[in-house]
């Protein structure tokens, strides 16, 4: 049985993704917790307790895994143009 606090965290996590389309990364900062905690939260505690925001989180899940390829290229992108220009 999850804790009730736990239960507390891992719905508003999951309420902060959805609403922001947001990502791991920018869910942990925002409620300062690791990256490993708030995917264990949204992908093994949520089922067990809110199997509809399991499936909106999951469809948010999967759209950034599939778009991170492209931000990690736009992030070096930036980085290398930011050092030309300093040059």
């Amino acid at each position: 049985m999850v804790k009730e606090y736990i239960e507390d965290r891992v719905l508003e996590l999951a309420d902060y993704l959805i609403s922001n389309k947001s990502t791991v990364r920018n869910a942990a900062k925002k409620y300062g917790c690791s990256k490993s905690t708030v995917h264990k939260d949204l992908v093994e505690r949520l089922p067990s307790i809110n199997l509809s925001l399991t499936k909106q989180v999951k469809e948010i899940l999967e759209f950034n895994k599939a778009e991170r390829h492209i931000r990690g290229g736009e992030a070096t992108k930036l980085r290398y143009s930011n050092n030309k220009a300093e040059a």
